[in-house]
């Protein structure tokens, strides 16, 4: 009962006002019009009919000065959350409760008469009670989403998405992000199958991940950890064991063979061939190794193609053209198909393989150098 007659005295203040303001604007009418004075507010919304917009332009008109002053105690600073599906008298509601608005009904009339109440958005706002209700009724416009979508691509280096993070709006920037994968936090369970790793490259699993807006770069990297953890799980590790790997190896071959592969199905022999070449002390003889430590292009490109002679002489140990077996690390994040690749490779005595001449992506594979010389393009 207390909340209707609250209404009740709400609608006939606003009727006695109204009454007022027309009885005024009658008084004037040699000066202006009610159209004319509403000019101020700003369009009205399509949605009233003649005799709403005409009540709550009259309303607004003789409160105008109160929309460019601020709405609340002015030392208050909240963050709105906005749930799917809340209207705008919740929202006004909550701001009022929060001291940001003094006058619900004026700024609902406001977002009312513009036709904003329809367009407030789910997400988060951080307002302040020095706005004004205009101020506040715009900024409930265009929330700030309650999560980011973070997509990283099977075979990116942590530089690339660095790179993603420098484009988006998180908490964090791209350089806060290297420093976060620059070291091994140590606190988790494949930590005491690795060495001492000069990054944590090739363990930022590939994947969309959904960031909060203040979440650290420490966190999200956890998250990236976390998700490689639960998908890199016993039978994988298992299999890495039989092709006689440990995790951090299966993990940096892993990633030669993500960059490495063009068709996913040939992943699996891809990585039979590098396993061959393991084995019988043949160097990898990878490009990706190369490209890696060539690192970033004056062009921004951080996998340089084709590589040149003078490249594959590039003196880094990350180079399997000079140094015989795995590179110090991985040089990429391999996503989950190139390390069941490494886990289950096909069976295979090939230990070459180059492009395909067709451009289709695919390569040619050969048991001996003669024959992979002979597969050289015209």
């Amino acid at each position: 009962m207390r909340s209707q007659g609250s209404s009740f005295l709400r609608t006939v203040f606003s009727l006695l006002a109204i009454g007022a303001l027309c009885l005024c604007l009658a008084g004037i009418a040699g000066f202006f019009t009610l159209p004319e004075a509403a000019a101020g507010l700003g369009p009205a919304s399509s949605r009233l009919n003649p005799v709403q917009r005409t009540m709550l332009a009259a309303y607004l008109v003789l409160l105008e000065p109160a929309l460019d002053q601020p709405a609340g105690d002015p030392g208050v600073e909240i963050e709105l959350e906005v749930a799917a599906g809340e209207n705008a008298a919740i929202v006004v509601n909550r701001l009022v409760l929060a001291g940001a608005v003094r006058d619900a009904f004026l700024l609902r009339s406001y977002l009312r008469y513009r036709g904003l109440d329809v367009g407030i958005d789910a997400g988060r706002y951080q307002i302040s009670g020095g706005m004004t209700p205009r101020e506040i009724a715009d900024l409930l416009q265009t929330a700030r989403p309650s999560e980011y979508t973070m997509t990283v691509i099977e075979g990116w280096r942590r530089e690339q998405i660095a790179g993603l993070i420098a484009e988006s709006n998180f908490a964090f920037g791209a350089g806060d992000f290297l420093e976060a994968t620059a070291v091994r936090p140590g606190s988790f369970s494949f930590s005491s199958q690795i060495p001492d790793p000069p990054s944590l490259e090739g363990f930022l699993f590939p994947d969309t991940y959904l960031v909060e807006p203040d979440a650290s770069a420490v966190e999200v990297v956890l998250m990236m950890l976390d998700n490689f953890e639960a998908r890199v799980g016993p039978e994988l590790r298992a299999g890495f064991e039989r092709q006689g790997l440990t995790l951090y190896e299966a993990v940096t071959l892993a990633s030669i063979v993500e960059r490495e592969a063009v068709v996913p199905d040939e992943r699996p022999l891809i990585a039979s061939v590098f396993l061959n070449r393991l084995a019988a002390g043949i160097k990898l003889d990878a490009d990706p190794t190369v490209q890696y430590a060539l690192a970033q292009q004056p062009s921004g490109d951080w996998w340089k193609a084709p590589l040149s002679l003078t490249d594959l002489q590039f003196d880094s140990p990350y180079n399997t053209y000079r140094y015989s077996g795995l590179p110090p690390g991985p040089i990429a994040n391999p996503g989950l198909a190139a390390l069941q690749a490494v886990a289950e490779p096909e069976v295979s005595s090939f230990l070459y393989f180059r492009a395909a001449c067709d451009g289709s992506g695919r390569h040619t594979f050969a048991f001996t150098l003669e024959e992979h010389i002979a597969n050289a393009c015209p």
